[in-house]
């Protein structure tokens, strides 16, 4: 493992921990205390931290993390009953602002960016909350650096006198386990460290010490675990051997071999070789034959139940398996085949189809993560936006197990969070009694939800605030030079308004709005990725925003159709039915426009030759296919030539220069190589009914 590799491990690690540890305050501070597990996986985090980074030798970091450690030490001891009430909202402020701290830290340790050294006035924060709960006057003085003073719940262990680093136990710890390295894998101390941690998952640490210590923060301690091993000691033989499975999965670990202490313990002696303790050790632990295996075997299980996967990689296949696609396309569909029956060719080629599908498939379920993550680190705006602005808001979050592609979900979370924070700013009333006034619950609302249509997600971000004034957003849009005086704008127009980029209602800048950047961030932001943004409002009642954002930006189910001499794809989602009618079942409405009955209700008709100006195609009903179509609320029908078939295609960006002619807002959302060399437009459903209703 490289020195790259450790640092990317490290950080990975401490970003997942402090999302977990923002999530335990947040919930914590709707109940005003930690529970006792609360408290336990804080101080766990903070141990892994502090460890972690002194082994790094990010030294700030250690300190800062080993006094939040000392603290929940100290409540962990006394349970939340030693913190008063008039203490936890300043705990719960200084966890947040560790987050915050540890955050912008990481952020420079991925930038190469010099750390921050000077921590002392949020130590001093730290040791005033530390100085409340043990009842004294004056605050503790700043901890020492991390290497320098022991966490509290190991001084027990550290005061006692170390045993010879060849030792076989001692009296206190009496049930070793030895463990031996795979020689030349490089930082033993970093991979015994790993095994301590690992262990604290289930043994508190005054159960269990380990030889030599230190091994955290002093890389030079590697040859002392290379040359005699490292020595983890248990107080009860039940802890060693729910040891001996984590031990057995861990990386580059060799070998390992039990050891009791026994009075008096006899002379030093040189330890096996870890190849000459190998087979011994792994054919017979001393732990009882139906406890270990079992273990053995869940820890396996777990092991190999996840897997962390660079993101690139992840790129790479998908452009594979996009290459595999039209390979077994061009394939299958080559014009040589043509008038050729090949059954066995046949056959081979429809089992390939399977496998391409099926390999498709995974490929893209790798890229699938669900969006709960971005919707949980909204919780933290809101509680921070409603002490600022002195507001009573609570977030509402629905669909958090909607499934998007990584790269998607990576790119959201900047949309939703200017939206999230608008409703905070703009929309929820600053006086509460205006809201009781109007009928409306005191506590103000923000809804956040996902919904999966199948071939997108629909985020909305409603608030039940004021709404939006069209009066005053007119009036700004004429100032700004981007409406006229002279035209009457419909409600939808002035809302449109609203996301011209520098658009701001705000007089003042503040430090939440009023740059005008808000709005038309979310616009460009969910445009790029494919997707579109509405904004729907009744004054008085709130604002909803509607993200459409397609799933997947990579492959997709696709209905070839054709119109005269040129070819679409349409996704099979947004396809509800096919058929084949006449002229005569077609209605004509007072401006023109067609429409026909489809089941129990009637829906408007679009000609592709005529939107799209095709020199051929199909002019009568009766000569062509109406595939009835829907996206979202739009539900319509489309008139073509005919089908060609089904066929699972790569989405292909069209290049930027063709994106100059704005060709989104004609329904086309991309294209695709087809089998036979030729290129099919992608019709976007929903952006070509809108597009026909100007």
């Amino acid at each position: 493992m490289s020195n790259n590799d450790i640092l990317d491990m490290y950080i990975y690690e401490t970003n997942t921990l402090l999302e977990q540890l923002e999530s335990i305050v947040l919930d914590a501070e709707k109940e005003n205390t930690f529970s006792q597990d609360n408290v336990n996986e804080i101080f766990r985090i903070m141990h892994t931290i502090k460890g972690s980074s002194a082994m790094m030798e990010f030294d700030t970091l250690a300190r800062v993390s080993h006094r939040i450690e000392d603290m929940f030490f100290l409540i962990r001891e006394g349970t939340m009953s030693v913190v008063k009430d008039e203490d936890r909202p300043a705990l719960f402020d200084v966890m947040l602002h560790s987050v915050d701290y540890f955050r912008e830290e990481m952020e420079k340790v991925e930038a190469e960016q010099p750390l921050n050294e000077d921590v002392d006035s949020f130590l001093g924060n730290i040791n005033s909350l530390i100085a409340k709960i043990k009842g004294e006057e004056i605050p503790a003085e700043p901890a020492p650096k991390a290497d320098a003073a022991p966490a509290p719940a190991q001084e027990a262990a550290s005061a006692a006198p170390v045993p010879a680093q060849t030792s076989e136990g001692s009296a206190e710890f009496p049930y070793g386990l030895r463990v031996y390295f795979d020689e030349g894998c490089g930082m033993e101390n970093l991979r015994a460290f790993m095994l301590v941690t690992s262990v604290q998952g289930f043994c508190a640490d005054a159960d269990f010490t380990y030889q030599p210590a230190g091994v955290e923060s002093d890389s030079s301690l590697s040859e002392v675990v290379i040359e005699h091993g490292f020595l983890l000691q248990f107080r009860s033989d039940a802890d060693r051997a729910r040891a001996v499975p984590i031990v057995m999965t861990a990386g580059s670990v060799h070998s390992y071999e039990e050891q009791n202490y026994v009075a008096p313990p006899p002379p030093a002696a040189e330890p096996a070789p870890a190849q000459e303790a190998a087979p011994a050790a792994q054919k017979a632990p001393a732990a009882p034959a139906a406890q270990a295996p079992g273990a053995a075997q869940q820890h396996q299980g777990q092991k190999e139940s996840l897997i962390s996967v660079g993101l690139s990689k992840l790129d790479q296949l998908s452009a594979i398996v996009g290459e595999i696609v039209i390979t077994e396309a061009m394939v299958t569909g080559s014009p040589d085949l043509k008038g050729l029956h090949l059954d066995a060719f046949s056959k081979s080629a429809r089992q390939l189809r399977k496998l391409t599908d099926e390999l498709q498939d995974v490929s893209m379920s790798l890229r699938m993560i669900p969006v709960s993550n971005t919707f949980q680190k909204m919780n933290r705006i809101v509680r921070d936006m409603c002490k600022k602005l002195n507001k009573q808001v609570k977030l509402t979050l629905v669909g958090e197990d909607t499934e998007v592609d990584k790269t998607i979900v990576d790119s959201i979370g900047d949309p939703i969070m200017h939206m999230v924070r608008n409703s905070m700013d703009h929309g929820i009333e600053e006086n509460v009694q205006d809201r009781i006034d109007a009928g409306k619950d005191p506590v103000g609302e923000i809804l956040l939800s996902a919904q999966d249509t199948g071939s997108e997600v629909i985020i909305q971000i409603s608030d039940d605030g004021a709404g939006v004034n069209d009066e005053a957003v007119l009036a700004k849009a004429i100032r700004n030079g981007i409406a006229s005086p002279d035209i009457e704008y419909s409600h939808k127009e002035i809302l449109n308004f609203l996301m011209a980029p520098g658009f701001s209602t705000n007089a003042q800048v503040t430090e939440f709005s009023g740059r005008g950047v808000g709005m038309d961030v979310v616009k460009s932001g969910v445009e790029s990725l494919g997707g579109s943004v509405s904004i729907t409002s009744e004054q008085g009642k709130g604002m909803t925003t509607i993200m459409r954002i397609p799933l997947t930006m990579a492959i997709m189910d696709g209905m070839e159709v054709s119109v005269g001499d040129s070819i679409f794809t349409i996704p099979i989602n947004n396809i509800r039915s096919s058929i084949k009618t006449t002229e005569a079942a077609i209605l004509h409405d007072s401006v023109n426009g067609e429409m026909v009955k489809m089941l129990d209700g009637y829906y408007p008709v679009i000609r592709a030759k005529d939107f799209y100006n095709l020199p051929g195609g199909a002019e009568k009903i009766d000569d062509g296919v109406l595939m009835w179509l829907e996206s979202g609320d739009c539900s319509y029908c489309l008139f073509v030539d005919e089908l060609l078939g089904e066929q699972q295609i790569v989405v292909k960006p069209l290049p930027a220069y063709v994106n100059n002619f704005d060709i989104k807002n004609y329904g086309i959302t991309g294209c695709s190589i087809l089998g036979d060399g030729n290129i099919s437009i992608i019709l976007d459903a929903g952006d070509l009914y809108k597009a026909t209703r100007g």
